[in-house]
């Protein structure tokens, strides 16, 4: 026999993976949410760019990106003796977390700048990941562009919130000035 294992046995490898990987991803994902997010006095008080989508936007667009990530790990994790696969996975790991924190610096730090300059990272580092999961499993690679859209999203819609607040905002705004316009 020349082979390792039958169709089932990797059908159902990738199976466990999937449903190890998903809910981790959706449970880091809804993690770094809490580390920092828009119900901030701070943030309120900040002008919204004319690209900015509805809040509830974020929370669905987020959940469906985290299964496909989860998924597109599970198509990688799977993939036992594939040539850069452990490099894959750590790219992609650094790069997760990078990303998972710029709601900490952009909402909990409230630094516009910071944030973007984080999410040009991530960016940049979610590219190397999709060229290495590239090269093991091609699926794994084509379900991550809609996270990399996303990320680009994010990233013009955080350059905008610059733009619109060249003053960075009132940082550390306990919500209980008056603002009057004359």
């Amino acid at each position: 026999m020349n082979v390792l294992a039958s169709k089932a046995q990797l059908r159902a490898s990738l199976l466990r993976w999937a449903l190890f990987m998903v809910p981790l991803v959706l449970l880091i994902g809804f993690t770094a949410g809490q580390l920092g997010g828009p119900n901030t006095p701070w943030f309120a008080g900040l002008v919204k760019p004319s690209i900015y989508p509805p809040p509830a936007v974020f929370g669905i667009v987020w959940s469906i990106l985290f299964v496909l990530i989860g998924l597109a790990l599970a198509l990688v994790t799977s993939a036992w003796g594939a040539a850069g696969r452990g490099l894959a996975l750590g790219v992609f790991a650094v790069q997760f977390l990078i990303t998972q924190s710029w709601s900490a610096v952009f909402f909990g730090m409230q630094d516009m700048q910071g944030g973007l300059i984080v999410i040009g990272v991530a960016a940049v580092l979610l590219l190397a990941s999709i060229a290495l999961f590239w090269r093991v499993r091609r699926v794994a690679a084509l379900l991550l562009v809609p996270y990399l859209a996303w990320v680009c999203f994010a990233g013009t819609l955080n350059f905008a919130f610059i733009e619109a607040n060249p003053d960075g905002g009132q940082r550390g705004a306990s919500g209980a000035e008056t603002r009057v316009k004359l």
